[in-house]
């Protein structure tokens, strides 16, 4: 009986204790379920809605002066005006806040005082 074909890197590896599995080696890398693969061909579809939606925006012949992106301006807003939502207290914040709240009164009272 003929022996059949020789088998691939990824068949013939077997694990050792002394190396770790390489990414391309594990099965929870290449071998997804259904519901993993249903849930990366939804984000490719969105991810090409959008970036068709972009270029169609951007080569437009009438497009206005600045092309709005709703993520940079989502990004933008939790950057600068939602601050209080995304704020944990912690020692060093409220060691910072006390530091340049209080940390100039201080300064300048003392130069105030040293002065006179």
């Amino acid at each position: 009986m003929a022996p059949g074909p020789p088998r691939s890197a990824a068949e013939a590896y077997r694990p050792n204790r002394f190396v770790s599995l390489p990414a391309e080696l594990d099965p929870d890398t290449y071998d997804t379920s259904p519901e993993k693969r249903r849930a990366e061909a939804e984000r490719l579809a969105i991810r090409a809605r959008l970036k068709r939606q972009y270029q169609l925006q951007l080569h437009n012949p009438d497009r206005p002066a600045i092309i709005e992106d709703p993520a940079l301006i989502r990004w933008a807003y939790a950057r600068t005006q939602n601050v209080y939502p995304t704020f944990r207290p912690t020692p060093k914040t409220s060691f910072l806040g006390a530091l340049f709240a209080l940390g100039p009164l201080l300064f300048w009272a003392a130069v105030f005082k040293m002065d006179r």
